[in-house]
């Protein structure tokens, strides 16, 4: 029996994905083609083969070898040089906001000490399961596979993790199945501890951005966390400056409380590309409170995030690794 004999049995949008379909006694061997296919997706195909074939005449066994292709899965480090800068609210809505342009991305919540995305996406209180040895990211509403450390430990349990073990919990996150997603964004903790170092050993991103409010102390720390890329020769794609501007909801007068201009100015002293700047809105607080981010709308607060998403895709797309 030849592979066009096989193939017949087989429905056209698999047969286009077989490589090789041969007889070996009564045996059918079939080598198949996955990728680009989910976990669930391939187990779907190898099924459906096997159930095709084993009625054919002749065919005792059926044997399916799934073959794929690993994706080349970049990382996009989003970091701070010191916390509350706004670096988490960051990352979940430039997930969000890049999902829309159809870029296949997920999240890593590697910030294991103050796990915020669960909160932030609305997945409060879920429990990722396991294929294997590998944890299998969670999907919320807003189309975005995620995995944090927040899934996995009690409400509010403090994590005393210092060296190994943070960097073990770090492996675990990034080395789990996340199927088709081509880029990974991973919410640091702040600063330039021990999960960074291990990001650099381990897990070196093909790209950073530093997150910094436009205070003064807040751009010193920023400028810190961007020697470590440095070092690193980690590129940084850019800047974000947050809470730029207050609008105040009654009179609409502009206000500064945290300064203007200076992250933005740093960028063009560095020679570092300026990616935008978030407004400090109610709206943005809100948002993030009940796990609704303005990026998955059409928003004034919602396109901020996008202007900046678009950068980042452009970034992508120039084939940066």
């Amino acid at each position: 029996m030849e592979k066009q004999d096989l193939l017949a049995h087989l429905p056209q949008a698999i047969g286009k994905r077989v490589g090789s379909a041969t007889m070996v006694g009564g045996r059918a061997v079939v080598v198949v083609d996955a990728t680009g296919l989910a976990p669930g997706e391939r187990a779907a195909v190898e099924q459906e083969i096997n159930h095709a074939l084993a009625g054919v005449e002749g065919v005792s066994e059926v044997r399916v070898a799934v073959m794929a292709d690993r994706p080349r899965r970049r990382i996009i480090a989003v970091g701070s040089g010191k916390g509350g800068v706004g670096k988490s609210t960051l990352t979940t809505n430039l997930a969000v906001a890049l999902h829309r342009l159809g870029v296949k991305v997920g999240v890593v919540d590697a910030d294991i000490y103050g796990p915020s995305q669960p909160k932030l996406l609305k997945l409060e209180g879920r429990k990722p399961e396991a294929e294997g040895e590998k944890l299998v990211p969670i999907t919320g509403e807003h189309g975005v596979p995620v995995l944090s450390m927040g899934f996995l430990v009690k409400p509010a349990q403090a994590l005393a993790w210092r060296g190994p073990m943070a960097g073990n919990a770090l492996s675990q996150l990034i080395d789990a199945q996340w199927g088709d997603v081509e880029v990974l964004l991973i919410d640091l903790p702040p600063g330039t501890g021990d999960v960074q170092l291990s990001m650099l050993q381990k897990h070196k991103p093909d790209g950073a951005i530093l997150v910094s409010t436009p205070q003064d102390l807040a751009l010193i720390d920023a400028a810190r966390a961007g020697q470590l890329f440095e070092t690193g020769k980690v590129p940084v794609i850019g800047l974000v400056e947050n809470m730029a501007g207050y609008q105040c909801p009654h009179c609409g007068e502009v206000s500064d409380p945290f300064g203007k201009g200076g992250f933005e100015a740093m960028a063009a002293q560095v020679d570092i590309p300026f990616l935008g700047r978030i407004p400090l809105a109610l709206p943005i607080r809100e948002a993030g409170d009940s796990g609704n981010p303005p990026a998955a709308g059409d928003t004034i607060e919602g396109e901020a995030f996008a202007a900046i998403a678009r950068k980042v895709a452009s970034w992508l797309g120039q084939g940066h690794v």
